[in-house]
This record gives structure tokens, sequence and C-alpha cells, in this order.
């Protein structure tokens, strides 16, 4: 009996990896869509098939689309991981996140390859702010007001899926994700392993994660679930935590750290995150401290309702923060000797 296929759209990512390997473990034929020049590091298996796509090129697209597979063979689902987070340009953002989606999905319709599902990794920031008086969680029917350029572009997409594509689909609107090889929640952890761990405001911040295994997971169990058609999940650890929770992990597994704790005034932060952005965009480099960043380190409440997903394809942690933070601890000492 032939193997399912799937295609991985944005492989070569830090999450791109671990799809990957989960797909090969579950017994799927795996094709990874990277750009040219992505680094394969963790794109090694021998058993994966590599798709070329020159995402600017609506017609290379489709003629890539064309050649990975046989006439009349499709892929039964699509993981659409391509994204980015941070940019030097903003017009980036829209270009990256939503004019790549509408390439893919149109190529997929134009040469009769239309997945039975289609999930598309979207972000918490679609949403933008929400209860920042009474902390009350975001849920499925919170109504998206995202601040950011990069939430604006995450929910354009979305909507592009939810109103216009005629596809089949799944959105997921994951929280932070962290894990061996992420590099934003990296900085934080070797901050901590330095004695220091810089927090921003005053206010108190309700924080969520999900480890990079917990949300791939979540992917394959969704996919084949009739319940889950045109659906739109949050997904995250079911708790929040505060920064001081997320400090004593870290500094806990890094063997009892002594931490000093800095708080910045969100002035400072504002200050620093623009000047780090025009820094970034004479260098040509995008800065992990920007504006949009700035936005989404103000948010206080990112407390989240993760029920819907458990009713519909049995959602479930088996990281909560403490023994994620362990995998991604020890991966970073493995690497830092």
């Amino acid at each position: 009996m032939d193997k399912e296929k799937i295609l991985i759209v944005g492989a070569g990512g830090f999450i791109g990896g671990f799809i990957a390997a989960e797909g090969l473990r579950r017994g799927y034929d795996v094709w990874v869509g990277v750009r040219q020049g992505t680094s394969m590091r963790y794109l090694s298996d021998p058993a994966l098939h590599v798709v070329v796509f020159d995402y600017d090129s609506p017609a290379e697209v489709t003629r890539a689309i064309n050649e990975a597979l046989p006439e009349g063979e499709r892929w039964k689902y699509v993981i659409h991981n391509l994204g980015a987070t941070k940019c030097t340009r903003f017009s980036d953002f829209n270009r990256i996140n939503f004019d790549y989606l509408r390439t893919i999905v149109e190529a997929l319709k134009r040469t009769g390859r239309v997945p039975d599902k289609f999930l598309l990794m979207s972000s918490l920031s679609a949403l933008g702010p929400g209860d920042e008086r009474g902390y009350a969680p975001l849920t499925e029917t919170t109504r998206p007001n995202p601040n950011t350029r990069y939430g604006l572009s995450k929910i354009k997409a979305e909507q592009y899926l939810q109103y216009t594509a005629g596809i089949p689909y799944i959105i997921f609107r994951a929280t932070g994700v962290y894990g061996p090889h992420e590099k934003d929640y990296l900085m934080m952890i070797k901050s901590i392993d330095s004695h220091w761990d810089f927090g921003v405001g005053y206010r108190r911040q309700m924080l969520t994660f999900i480890y990079v295994e917990d949300l791939v997971n979540a992917m394959y169990d969704a996919l084949p679930v009739e319940a889950t058609l045109n659906k739109t999940y949050i997904i995250a650890e079911p708790r929040a935590y505060t920064q001081s929770e997320f400090r004593h992990i870290v500094a806990r597994t890094l063997g009892g750290r002594f931490v000093i704790p800095v708080k910045l005034p969100m002035w400072m932060v504002y200050i620093a995150s623009t000047v780090a952005e025009k820094i970034g965009v004479l260098r040509g480099k995008p800065s992990t401290l920007n504006r949009d960043k700035y936005k989404i380190m103000k948010q206080r409440n990112w407390t989240c309702d993760v029920t819907p997903a458990q009713r519909d394809f049995g959602f479930k942690v088996s990281y909560p923060l403490e023994r994620g933070i362990s995998e991604t601890v020890k991966a970073y000492l493995k690497d830092k000797k």
C-alpha cells in the first residue's frame, strides 16, 4: 500500500525540521519545500523529497509542483509553515506571509493538486491585544484586532484561506514556540545563564508557550480528523506563566543560577526598539528588536483557551514548560561546548 503523501512548505526553518521528522516517523511520504540555498541541516534524512520553490515567481512555483509528482498524483496534506517574524522592510511581511501563501494555493489549484487539508501556521499575533484588565483568555471567538504589521499579514493570510482560496483548510494560531534550535527564546536563556533577566513594563504580564514537538504533534493529530475542516484553533500550553516563573524554571534547569531580574520601562524599550530597527535597515539585516516586537512585548495578556482543540482532535501537551525548558537547555549546553 502506498504511503500518504504530505508537502511541508517552508520546511527549512526551526519548526520545519521537526515537522519533517515527525512526518517520517508517522509513516508519511514527506516532501519538503525550500528556497534555493536553504540550509538542509535539519532536513538531511535521505527519505525526504526536496522541492525547490522560487516563491517570487508563480510560474516557477507551478512548474516545481507539476514536476514534483507524476501526473494525476497529489499530496493528501499540505502544511504551510512558511513565514517571516521579522523583516527589514515591513512590506516584506505582506509579501512573505500573504503573497507567498496565495502563490502556493493558486499553484495547487492550477495543477489539480488541491489536498484533502491545507494547514496554515498562523500566530496568536493575528488576534492582537486581548483583555489587559481582567486577563480573560483569548478564545476562538475573540475578534481579531492585530496591532503589528506581522499580525496584520497573518490575519490577511487567514482571511484569504477562509473567504477566497476555495481550499479545505485548518488554521493554527500558535503562541510563542520554543525548543532546540529556536533563537529568540534562546537569547533569554543565554541572558539568564549570564545571571541577568530583562523584563519589560511594570504591570503583570502573563505569558504562554508551546514546545515545538507538542505543536508538531497537534498538526498531525488534527489533519485527518473530519471535525477540524475549515476551523481555526489556538495552540498553546493550557496554562500561563509570569516572567518570574519562566526565570525560575530556566535558572533551576541551568543548575540553580543566581539571576538578577531587571525591569525596563516601556519608554526605554520603545527607544531601543526604534534604534535597533533603524540600524537593521542600514545593515540590511532584520533586527530581533524592532517596533513590531515592542508592541508584542508590551502586550500583557497572552492567556489562551485551547478547549476547542482539546475537544476536536484531542490536543494535549506532553511538554509543559518545565520539561520543555529542560530539553531546550540540554540542547543549548550541548551546542555551547
